[in-house]
């Protein structure tokens, strides 16, 4: 069985500086929320405490999130073969879903608020909610370059991005019933902010799932792969194949070839020398696993139930 991967060692140089830039978040989210606890016993304002509770939740993720990436750079050993390369996509499922129960309950705090709109009560909810959105603002800027590429920095950039984005829906509507007296905006521009909370929860929750029931990548065309192989002269039958992606890095291709005639060691190793660099160059797959075969007896449909 021929079996060989291409890493991509970007992810190492990243490795610390994603750390680093969750380890600050965490600890500019505790502030946040210590400061909510105690304006909101000092103002009487239930929002604040409220919105303290949910900043609490993101500094649970962000924690739940540096634990994962933390996880992820640990070896591979003889009990953990593939190490703890899944913490992080794990982590984002956890964080996505959390990001959709706390997006429903906050719908049901606006319906609340459509009923009995309420004041906030002093300028001291205002400055916090500036603290907020400079605190999260901070914090999304330090995640949103790795939020890109990879599914656990998302999952907390999208709870950081939420926190500034009600900061600024409070900070908002703090100026406007101060001023003129309109008490349903704060309640429209959370719902605004809830409804996209869902709808990009939803869409991590999915990648996440796909990821972890080892669906065969979106980006990834299988028929084009099996055509590509068959043209090989060598080559009579592709089956048995499965494509899943471990995590943000790696993409696994996994096959039983048939060849036409017994082929020595030295030939196979050469032909998957050859498939290893077609698949790497035109498909971004990085670990390839080839089972050779000559006239073996087994199923020969490109996809077998296991």
């Amino acid at each position: 069985m021929g079996h060989s991967h291409t890493h991509n060692h970007s992810h190492h140089d990243h490795g610390d500086l994603k750390g680093r830039n969750l380890f600050i978040s965490i600890i500019l989210n505790i502030i946040i929320t210590v400061a909510q606890v105690i304006g909101g016993i000092l103002s009487g304002s239930l929002s604040l405490l409220s919105d303290a509770l949910h900043n609490f939740s993101d500094v649970i993720s962000l924690i739940i999130s540096y634990i994962a990436n933390r996880l992820s750079k640990k070896e591979a050993s003889l009990r953990r073969t593939f190490g703890y390369k899944r913490a992080e996509i794990l982590a984002a499922f956890i964080n996505a879903a959390t990001l959709i129960i706390v997006a429903i309950l906050l719908i049901f705090e606006v319906i609340e608020r459509f009923k009995n709109p309420q004041e906030i009560e002093s300028n001291l909810v205002i400055w916090l909610s500036l603290l907020g959105i400079l605190a999260n603002g901070f914090s999304v800027l330090l995640l949103k370059k790795e939020a890109n590429t990879n599914m656990n920095m998302r999952s907390a950039y999208l709870h950081l991005f939420t926190d500034m984005m009600a900061s600024v829906a409070v900070l908002i509507g703090g100026i406007l019933m101060k001023y003129y007296q309109v008490y349903w905006v704060d309640s429209l521009l959370t719902l605004a902010i809830v409804l996209y909370l869902i709808w990009m929860g939803f869409d991590l929750l999915k990648a996440s799932t796909k990821v972890l029931m080892l669906f065969t990548p979106e980006a990834i065309p299988v028929e084009d792969i099996i055509e590509e192989l068959n043209s090989f002269d060598e080559i009579k039958n592709i089956h048995h194949v499965h494509v899943w992606q471990l995590n943000e890095d790696e993409i696994h291709f996994e096959a039983h070839i048939d060849f036409n005639k017994d082929i020595k060691l030295s030939e196979f190793d050469s032909i998957l020398n050859e498939i290893e660099a077609l698949l790497l160059t035109k498909f971004q797959i990085n670990h390839v696993n080839i089972q050779p075969e000559f006239s073996k007896p087994d199923a020969k449909d490109v996809i077998v139930q296991d």
